[in-house]
């Protein structure tokens, strides 16, 4: 691997959003009620699903799962963020840099998997509902959500280890608001092509492989709910489903713009808008999304309201 020279840089500068000082505390404002939003949401779904015994299922294991990854990777970018907003400093150094990007890369590669074995959930509970309680036991859901973690855990590290040895000697703009892998190779001092084509191997196998999953497990939902002859069960059915379809559709139509698709310039700046809405926006649509159409989430947050009350 490449060893950094003494002519490397030892931080980078975010640019950020914008450097106007008017939009600056618009946005900080903005970005400090979706960060205290998010922590609030996710937080009290993981309190539901941990102390309503009628959410201790597969879905609901999941679900607070995604809430977590949504908090982790939360913590990772906005308190630095609403920091360089408040100070209107934007230096990060190289390693806190480099472990900003590894963090981000492990939350988002689990998040993917999580969500296809969301939709295994729903597919076994549709599908094979009789067989739903062995098949989709607590264990086997901790044992598969490990796999999730460790899966993104490992392919983070091999993107990043890769990065990391890349020469970096100016410039250190980086035309985002955190270190994200596309933007931080930008910037590197030699030919990346190679880690580029490993970024989208990896992108591959960690969104479409998922994603194909996804597609799969809801054709044959799709063909059992259209079989149904009660048009309550395929209400249902179809309410079930609709929340972690529009988690998946939100996720993927924007992730996958940033790390399927030919690195450019312009490219650079359309990265930087779309990766808003799922670093800031999704994160905290997601709990909105869950209780509000779920009716066993609500009723978890009614009874623990009136044990309070």
């Amino acid at each position: 691997m490449w060893i950094h020279n003494e002519t490397s840089v030892n931080e980078f500068i975010l640019l950020g959003f914008t450097s106007h000082p008017t939009l600056q505390r618009i946005l900080l404002t903005l970005c400090l009620a979706i960060y205290l939003i998010t922590l609030f949401g996710n937080s009290l779904i993981i309190f539901l699903v941990w102390v309503d015994s009628r959410l201790h299922t597969g879905m609901y294991f999941f679900i607070a799962n995604l809430s977590f990854l949504d908090i982790f990777g939360t913590q990772i970018i906005f308190p630095q963020m609403l920091f360089h907003m408040a100070s209107r400093t934007s230096n990060i150094s190289f390693n806190r840099c480099m472990a900003q990007l590894n963090l981000m890369l492990f939350c988002g590669m689990t998040e993917c998997f999580i969500l296809a074995l969301m939709a295994y959930d729903r597919y076994v509970a549709i599908c094979q509902p009789l067989r739903y309680p062995t098949i989709m036991r607590m264990q086997v859901c901790i044992q598969m959500a490990g796999a999730c973690w460790l899966g993104g855990f490992f392919n983070a590290a091999a993107l990043t280890v890769v990065t990391i040895n890349f020469p970096f000697c100016g410039p250190n703009r980086i035309n985002h608001f955190f270190c994200e892998e596309p933007a931080v190779l930008q910037l590197a001092c030699m030919d990346t092509y190679i880690v580029k084509v490993l970024i989208f191997a990896l992108s591959v196998i960690v969104l479409m492989l998922p994603f194909t999953f996804i597609v799969i497990s809801y054709i044959h939902i799709a063909r059992v709910v259209f079989s149904m002859h009660s048009a309550t069960g395929r209400q249902r059915a179809f309410s079930t489903c609709a929340t972690h379809l529009t988690v998946v559709t939100l996720y993927y139509s924007t992730i996958s713009f940033t790390y399927l698709q030919p690195q450019s310039e312009r490219a650079a700046e359309q990265e930087k808008k779309a990766s808003i809405f799922y670093i800031l926006f999704s994160p905290m649509l997601n709990p909105v999304i869950y209780s509000l159409r779920n009716k066993d989430v609500k009723g978890a947050l009614f009874k623990v309201m009136g044990k309070v009350s």
